[in-house]
């Protein structure tokens, strides 16, 4: 893999590199939040991951902000998925740790601010409550935290053909996503799907629209494949709209995080 040394991927850059990012007002480090689980029989077990890499990095691209992003959180919290074969999972305490500890030496690095990507449904609360600890152990710092899928939420009806439980787990939206970014991972011959049937009217019924009910159930009991929803929808031409308007979505949001960590280094300041 070649790394683009001037590029926002923390991985590419010398210690001094990350240091002097670090050092700049309103500095930002992003963490891209995955997992690996299955996907159905036509996307790869690590769809989150590569999803949530792909937008944050755009995302930082093209914000006026020193930002510069993580290597990805690859394995995130997805023991619903076992049963189905191809997914590595944490306990709910190790990946909470593990992301604490992500942030935490970061910051060591002189940032002013910390935003998780998370591209994984079962991740959510648990960035939510990351965001929590991370804020409380470092008050002095901006702490945030973002599903990205949610970003879509203003502009998908601009985009989807499926009906609500087309775009579940490996449904119309992240096949086409794939499609644009991915192609050459993805077995559009096997796309095996059904559309989303929660019996639970307040419950989630979509990627993007759902009610305040949480539930839990293997995803088994949802569909055999493993996906749910209508890849047979996805386009790569859905997918390169999806992508340009979350790398948009995503760069507000980093340089407000960027805004506020550089307000609250000259309150500290004065």
């Amino acid at each position: 893999m070649l790394l683009d040394p001037q590029s926002v991927t923390w991985a590419a850059q010398t210690r001094n590199e990350i240091l002097e990012t670090g050092s700049a007002t309103g500095s930002v480090v992003v963490v891209p939040v995955g997992s690996i689980e299955q996907h159905g029989n036509h996307l790869p077990v690590a769809t989150d991951t590569l999803l949530a890499d792909a937008v944050a990095t755009l995302g930082a691209e093209r914000v006026d902000a020193p930002v510069l992003v993580t290597p990805p959180v690859w394995s995130g919290y997805s023991p619903h998925h076992i049963s189905l074969g191809g997914t590595l999972t944490l306990d709910l305490e190790e990946l909470v740790a593990l992301l604490e500890d992500v942030a935490s030496s970061a910051l060591k690095n002189g940032f002013d601010g910390v935003c998780f990507v998370n591209g994984h449904g079962g991740n959510a609360s648990i960035v939510d409550a990351v965001v929590s600890t991370v804020g409380q152990s470092h008050p002095d710092r901006e702490i945030t935290g973002v599903t990205y899928f949610q970003l879509a939420k203003s502009f998908i009806a601009e985009i989807r053909e499926s009906d609500t439980g087309g775009m579940a787990h490996g449904g119309e939206f992240e096949t086409s996503l794939m499609l644009h970014l991915y192609p050459d991972l993805v077995r559009e011959e096997d796309a095996d799907a059904e559309y989303l049937d929660e019996p639970y009217e307040r419950g989630r019924q979509d990627l993007l629209v759902g009610g305040p009910l949480s539930t839990y159930r293997p995803f088994a009991e949802y569909s055999d494949s493993g996906a749910i929803g209508d890849p047979s929808l996805a386009t790569a031409e859905k997918g390169a709209e999806l992508f340009d308007r979350l790398g948009d979505e995503l760069a507000e949001i980093f340089q407000h995080v960027s805004d506020q960590a550089a307000q609250s280094e000259k309150s500290d300041n004065e």
